[in-house]
C-alpha cells in the first residue's frame, strides 16, 4: 500500500480483512439469488415450476416468459427503430437540450440575481428561485399545459386563444425546476471564489459588472462544473414526466412497443441501456471540459527578456534569460562605475 493511501484510512489488519472477506461473500451470493429471483420470476417458471427448483425444466427459457427470443426479436427489426425508438429519442435529445440551455441561462440569471446589491433585484430572484425549488416538476408541467384553462378562467379568454404543446410544457417544467436548482449552484460557485479576485479586480479599476463575468464567473463554473453536469443529467432524466402530458419521448415510444409486442422486460431493459449511454456520454464530456479546464490552469506566463521578448525555459527550470543576465559582464557607465546590462 503507497504513503499517499495509507494517510487516507487505517490499513486493515488480519480479523478486519476476515470480515471483508465474509461480507463480500455474503454481497456476492444475495446478488445471485436476487438476479435468480428475476430471471425466473420473469421467466415464469419461479411459482409455476412443476419440477424442483433447481431442476434443467426451471432453469430453461420458456416460451411465454419475458426472455424468450421472439420477445427481443421486435428490436432486430428496421421499422421498431424507426417508427418507436428514434422517433422517442429525438423528441428526449430535443427537449433536454433545449431545456438545459434554458436551464443554464435561467440559473445564471437568477443566481447572480440573487447576490445583487440592490434589493428590489435581489429579492424579487429570491423568491423566484424558491418557488421554483419548492413545487414538483410534474405540477409545473401540468400548470403549463392547464394555461388556457386559466387564462380562459381568470381573464375569459377564450380556450381556442392560444394552445400549449406537450413539447413546451416539458421544457418550461424542466427549465423553472432545474434552472433554479442550477441558481443555487451558480451562486454557491460564485461565493466559493477567494474574496482576494474581487478585490483585486476592483483595485485596478474593473466595475463590479466586468468583475463578475470576466473574473469570478468563468472560475465559478469550472469548479462546480460536475454539480452542473449531474443536474443536467437529471435533467434529462427527468424528461421522462412528459409520457403523462402525451409527450412521444423515448419512454412512451418504448411504453408503446411494449403494449404492442407484450415484451415489456425486454422493452425496459433497452430503454435503460439507451438512457445510461446517453448519460454517460454527457459526463465524459464534462470529465473532458474539466481536464481541459486544468490544463488551461496550470499555464503559466512565459518569462521575457529585457527587451520584451519572450524566452525559454531550460531543463532545471530557469529562464534562458535570467541565466544570461547572470553570466553577462557589466558594462562601465559614463561615471566609470559599472551598470547592470
Amino acid at each position: 500500500m503507497s504513503a499517499q493511501n495509507s494517510v487516507l484510512f487505517d490499513a486493515p489488519g488480519p480479523r478486519a480483512r476476515q470480515r471483508n472477506i465474509v461480507y463480500t461473500v455474503f454481497t456476492v451470493l444475495l446478488a445471485v439469488v436476487g438476479l435468480a429471483v428475476l430471471y425466473l420470476g420473469f421467466n415464469r417458471t419461479l411459482a409455476d415450476r412443476e419440477g424442483p427448483l433447481f431442476s434443467a425444466a426451471t432453469w430453461a427459457v420458456n416460451p411465454d416468459g419475458q426472455w424468450a427470443a421472439e420477445k427481443w426479436e421486435p428490436f432486430l427489426r428496421p421499422d421498431t427503430w424507426t417508427g418507436y425508438v428514434i422517433p422517442g429519442l429525438q423528441n428526449t435529445l430535443t427537449a433536454a437540450l433545449t431545456a438545459s440551455v434554458l436551464a443554464v441561462l435561467f440559473g445564471l440569471v437568477f443566481g447572480i440575481g440573487r447576490m445583487s446589491e440592490r434589493w428590489w433585484i435581489r429579492v424579487p430572484a429570491g423568491a423566484v428561485v424558491e418557488f421554483f425549488r419548492g413545487i414538483p416538476l410534474l405540477m409545473l408541467i401540468f400548470f403549463t399545459m392547464a394555461l388556457p384553462i386559466v387564462a380562459w378562467q381568470a381573464f375569459d379568454i377564450p380556450t381556442g386563444t392560444f394552445q400549449v404543446t406537450a413539447l413546451a410544457a416539458v421544457v418550461t417544467g424542466l427549465t423553472l425546476y432545474n434552472g433554479s436548482v442550477l441558481a443555487e449552484v451558480f451562486r454557491a460557485g460564485i461565493l466559493a471564489v477567494p474574496k482576494g479576485q474581487a478585490e483585486a479586480a476592483q483595485a485596478v479599476g474593473m466595475t463590479r459588472t466586468q468583475t463578475m463575468w470576466q473574473i469570478l464567473i468563468p472560475q465559478a463554473i469550472t469548479a462546480m462544473m460536475p454539480a452542473i453536469v449531474a443536474q443536467l443529467v437529471v435533467l434529462l432524466k427527468d424528461s421522462a414526466l412528459g409520457y403523462i402530458v402525451a409527450f412521444p419521448e423515448l419512454l412512451r415510444s418504448f411504453t408503446l412497443l411494449a403494449t404492442r409486442e407484450s415484451n415489456v422486460i425486454p422493452a425496459a431493459i433497452i430503454c435503460a441501456v439507451i438512457y445510461i449511454v446517453i448519460n454517460l456520454a454527457l459526463s465524459r464530456v464534462a470529465i473532458w471540459l474539466e481536464r481541459r479546464n486544468a490544463r488551461r490552469g496550470r499555464s503559466s506566463a512565459r518569462p521575457t527578456a529585457v527587451g520584451g521578448a519572450p524566452v525559454g525555459v531550460d531543463a532545471t527550470g530557469t529562464a534562458d534569460g535570467a541565466a544570461a543576465a547572470e553570466a553577462a559582464p557589466e558594462e562601465p557607465d559614463g561615471g566609470g562605475g559599472r551598470k547592470q546590462p
